[in-house]
Formats: C-alpha cells, sequence, structure tokens
C-alpha cells in the first residue's frame, strides 16, 4: 500500500508538470492533474488532497485567489505549495496571509520540492492525528484509535476504523469510493465488493443499535458521515455484497 500522499499539481506548462509529476510518481506520490486556477480549485473541492502545489500565475484563475476561495469559502485545511516566478517579499506575505503553507521559487529541483512536499504532509498529518474527532453522538480518538457513541465504545474492524477516520475526518463532506480506496489501499485495489463489505460492516458497528444513522450513502457520489436526525431523510440502505449475505 502506497502512504506516501496524493498529491494536486495545478500547473499550466505541461512540460513542466509532466516532468514534476512523473518525478513525484516515481518517488510513491500518486499525482492528479489541473491546467488553471478553475480546474485545480474544482478538483480540490471534489476530491481530497494530502497536499497541493499551486502555481501563482495560471489562467482563468490566479493562484493566490484559489488560496483565497479555498481557505475562506471552503474551509479547506489541506497544506499548499506555491510555486511562483514572484519572489518579491510582498508576494509571499500575501500568499501567507491567504494560507499559503510554504512556498518556492522558479527554477526549483524536484528533490527540493518532494522534500518540502513530505515535510507539510508530514506536519498535517501529525496534527490531524492529535484531534479527537466528533459527529453528533459519535467520537474518535486517533491516539488510542478508540470510536464510542453515546457512551458505548465500539468495536471495529481495522479497515472500518480507517473508514470511519476518513468519514469522520472529511464529515460532512461526501468522500468518493475512488477517495476511500486511493487512501486505504493505494494503488493496489481491491475487488469491486471488498470497500461494499467493509462499510456494510462500519453500519453494522456505529449504526445498528442506535435510532438515528449516521452512515449516509448518497447516490451517485460516495458516503459521507453526519448527524441528519433534523434535516430531510436520506437513501442509507446499503445491502451487503452476495457473498457476504450468504457467507
Amino acid at each position: 500500500m502506497s502512504n506516501s500522499g496524493i498529491i494536486l499539481l495545478v500547473e499550466d506548462n505541461r512540460i513542466l508538470a509532466e516532468a514534476v509529476g512523473s518525478y513525484l510518481e516515481t518517488r510513491g506520490l500518486d499525482v492528479d492533474y489541473a491546467v488553471d486556477g478553475m480546474e485545480g480549485y474544482r478538483l480540490a473541492q471534489e476530491n481530497r488532497y494530502d497536499a497541493i502545489v499551486l502555481d501563482g500565475n495560471m489562467p482563468r484563475m490566479d493562484g493566490l485567489e484559489v488560496v483565497r476561495k479555498l481557505r475562506e469559502e471552503s474551509r479547506m485545511s489541506t497544506p499548499i505549495i506555491m510555486v511562483t516566478a514572484r519572489d518579491t517579499l510582498e508576494d509571499k506575505i500575501r500568499g501567507l496571509e491567504l494560507g499559503v503553507d510554504d512556498y518556492l521559487t522558479k527554477p526549483f529541483a524536484a528533490q527540493e520540492l518532494e522534500a518540502r512536499l513530505r515535510a507539510v504532509i508530514r506536519r498535517n498529518r501529525k496534527q490531524l492525528c492529535g484531534q479527537a474527532l466528533r459527529v453528533g453522538d459519535l467520537t474518535y480518538d486517533p491516539a488510542s484509535q478508540r470510536a464510542t457513541r453515546a457512551g458505548k465504545e465500539l468495536h471495529l474492524s481495522r479497515v472500518a476504523t480507517q473508514l470511519l477516520q476518513i468519514l469522520m475526518r472529511e464529515s460532512p463532506r461526501v468522500v468518493t469510493r475512488r477517495e476511500i480506496e486511493r487512501e486505504i489501499w493505494g494503488d493496489d485495489l481491491p475487488d469491486s465488493d471488498v470497500l461494499r463489505s467493509h462499510l456494510y460492516n462500519l453500519r453494522k458497528g456505529i449504526d445498528k443499535d442506535f435510532s438515528s444513522p449516521l452512515l449516509q450513502t448518497v447516490q451517485s457520489a460516495g458516503y459521507r458521515l453526519a448527524d441528519l436526525s433534523h434535516s430531510q431523510s436520506q437513501d442509507t440502505t446499503d445491502q451487503p455484497p452476495l457473498a457476504s449475505a450468504v457467507g
């Protein structure tokens, strides 16, 4: 399983993007590409990334505007490294004020970008691991890997615990199947029924003995954990795969 990270590379220079992306992939990082600021913003909204590498000067939406929208409008905390030819102090201060985590000035060595990526990913994961997560009356402590609901301790499998942490961390955002599979299994994807089985078991573990379900299936979109007890009911029916039902 690849645990290095999933990177969004937003760069309008295709030759540079391909060279950098290819290098990062040989170093165990998964890379998604965007060729302009608008596409980068859309991908960052639709997927979860461990870090974003963002060119400061792009068509359709400037890099600083992408940062502003991600931080202020989307409330996204994903680490952002801005790559730019504009290296004035004023530009850097403006970026840091908006939420840029690190700067790299063109031209740069791919090895330095990799080192900076690993540093911001490591810091972010350490911060996330120290935070207790809560959705409604469901809590999870990453340090002890202990999950409880309404004070009752839940006993979950290793993969179900990973699923729980991913969904609680992203709550109430809908997480796609692709995001979940990439984070848990990397490039070694299981067959189509494996994730469904683990989600079914997670649902049993956290929802079976409680009146209000938290694990929601959003048709044609993905899954989310949210307290919808006061909202319009959602389609949350997940039947176990046939093999699990008869096995």
